[in-house]
């Protein structure tokens, strides 16, 4: 297999599932050719229900070149609340046209102000406002500019090849279920880093990792300002250099010098000064890591991914067909053929661990890959036994992505290819594209 470049590597992404040369091509050349829709699953209330039982506002939001933080922290402004009140399913790329739900909680009236880069669309109200996961998937269609003369030469053998590594017949495909470079920042890609930090306990190497620490690829003023935190820890200096953009390094910074904490804790309590769904993300980037780590390491050991053996643990399907990882079991070798059966079906899924307090690590050679993994970055379950929304019990996630994938040409340009196809919740679709694109990482943000 080929291997990847040294960007992905260094979020555990090690190689290509795929060995057919890339049609290379560009991504994003303007928003609308990365379009997301969200699939939804909750039914709603009409607008004008009782506020008293259905206190949850609902709408629809189709953000142009707008990221999902940035959206809720305007509205939230323009409606006087705080940001903490307005939920949403899964967070969106920004380089694109993306439509997805929100929901306010306990929000009496019945319109809202507009948003520039937004079109909003009130759906009705409901009893608790929508959660994290509260979607079936999304549908995306992506057109890839600037490929390859060959590219559709190219993209049928690719299809073949991933087609084979899901046992499946094109035009659906199987690809590992990484999480892309969006999961740990494109531009300095260092999420996972704070969050491993986070976990060993080491909150002041946390604070340093996301507020210093510069990249060759930011504007000169942000480096400037973090090489200042490097070699100074000077935090009212620091302050005083983060351009106003960055409103989150100056969050931690302003809560440093504003704290009466010492010590470890002064710097857990800065960190608490960005939003609770980022402090959050800081834990899962670093559960990302061992995620892709462990794919990687399954697929240089020669493991399927399609089907079980002994000592993987599968998950199996909820009521709306989508995996649930709460409803999982442990393969034993004389239930391996059984549950390779439940595998080709559509009913279970392999699974790796996004550790966490509570994660049962496999056994025989799965196992052993896990444990090897937490070990080479000195973890073990327990140390993510963080305070708030720095601690995580952890769940399992499936290591096979699979969907149909329709490529077709794009009238008014040539050199380009329309790629449209469906992804259940928390998949990325630059992992799709990787594998037949096969550029930097960067280009696929």
């Amino acid at each position: 297999m080929t291997a990847s470049p040294p960007f992905e590597r260094a979020i555990g992404i090690d190689r290509y599932v795929s060995e057919t040369p890339g049609i290379d091509g560009v991504l994003r050349n303007e928003p609308a050719d990365f379009a997301v829709r969200e699939r939804s699953v909750r039914e709603l209330e009409p607008l004008d229900a009782d506020p008293g039982d259905y206190p949850a506002l609902v709408f629809r939001a189709t953000l142009t070149n707008r990221d999902t933080n940035g959206f809720a922290s305007e509205l939230a402004n323009r409606l006087g609340i705080s940001r903490e009140r307005i939920t949403w399913a899964g967070t969106k790329d920004k380089r694109a046209v993306t439509t997805q739900r929100f929901s306010i909680r306990n929000f009496q009236r019945d319109s809202l102000p507009s948003v520039a880069g937004a079109e909003i669309e009130l759906l009705g109200r409901a009893g608790r406002p929508v959660l994290f996961g509260d979607h079936n998937g999304n549908e995306f269609s992506i057109i890839v500019r600037e490929a390859t003369e060959n590219a559709r030469e190219l993209c049928e053998q690719t299809t073949t090849e991933l087609a084979s590594f899901a046992d499946r017949t094109p035009p659906t495909i199987g690809v590992a279920n990484v999480f892309g470079p969006q999961r740990f920042g494109t531009i300095r890609p260092v999420t996972h880093e704070v969050g491993l930090a986070i976990v060993r306990g080491n909150f002041e190497q946390a604070v340093l990792t996301y507020l210093g620490n510069p990249s060759p690829t930011e504007p000169p003023a942000t480096r400037r300002a973090r090489e200042y935190v490097d070699e100074t820890h000077d935090w009212a200096g620091a302050l005083d250099r983060f351009p106003s953009h960055l409103g989150y390094e100056r969050a931690i910074a302003q809560r440093l010098l504003e704290t009466d904490a010492t010590g470890s804790e002064r710097f857990e309590t800065a960190l608490t000064a960005v939003p609770s769904n980022l402090q959050a993300l800081f834990v899962h980037a670093a559960q990302s890591y061992l995620f892709n780590q462990l794919c990687s390491r399954r697929l240089e050991a020669g493991l399927p991914f399609d089907r079980p053996v002994a000592g993987d643990v599968v998950c199996f399907t909820d009521d709306h067909g989508r995996p649930d990882p709460d409803h999982t079991q442990r393969v034993t070798k004389a239930r391996v053929k059984t549950i390779t059966r439940h595998c080709e079906r559509g009913r279970a899924f392999v699974t790796a661990p996004l550790v966490g307090t509570e994660t049962e690590l496999g056994e025989k050679t799965p196992g052993d890959i896990e444990r090897a993994v937490l070990d080479d970055e000195g973890l073990t379950p327990g140390s993510f036994d963080g305070t708030g929304q720095f601690g995580s019990t952890g769940t399992r996630r499936p290591i096979l992505l699979q969907t149909a994938v329709s490529i077709d040409a794009v009238d008014d340009d040539p050199t380009a290819l329309s790629f449209e196809f469906s992804l259940p919740n928390g998949a990325y679709a630059t992992v799709v594209l990787r594998e037949y694109m096969k550029v930097p990482a960067a280009d696929l943000a």
